[in-house]
């Protein structure tokens, strides 16, 4: 019975000794001085550029519309991979609903496409 934990019990004692090792390297060999904020170090910092954004700035709705359309499709299009690997399993029947499945996203795509979803703002 201990033999089927023996597995997980040295999973946790090399995790534990990994964490432990670069905890005492970073507190040996890093850096000793504290740096004193400035303008620069607390102002935020992203692509480049500095942040100018106010509390309370929102972002534009094209912004999470693009964002789950791409997941939408995304997703729908990963389905298509199982099909693909055992289509010749599978038979014509799958390939038939998988030509269907691909003409409805086409027609989904063409709808979204058309509606201006896909401008950006």
């Amino acid at each position: 019975m201990l033999r089927s934990y023996l597995p997980l019990l040295v999973f946790l004692v090399l995790s534990t000794g990994v964490g432990a090792f670069f905890l005492i390297a970073n507190t040996l060999l890093g850096p000793r001085f504290k740096r004193r904020p400035t303008t620069y170090t607390e102002d935020a910092y992203e692509c480049g550029l500095p942040s100018e954004v106010q509390q309370g700035f929102r972002f534009g709705i094209s912004f999470y519309l693009i964002a789950m359309l791409f997941l939408l499709f995304d997703i729908e299009v990963v389905f298509l991979y199982p099909i693909a690997v055992e289509l010749r399993t599978v038979g014509t029947f799958a390939l038939v609903e998988t030509g269907v499945f691909i003409v409805l996203l086409l027609i989904a795509f063409v709808y979204v496409w058309r509606r201006g979803a896909l401008e950006w703002k």
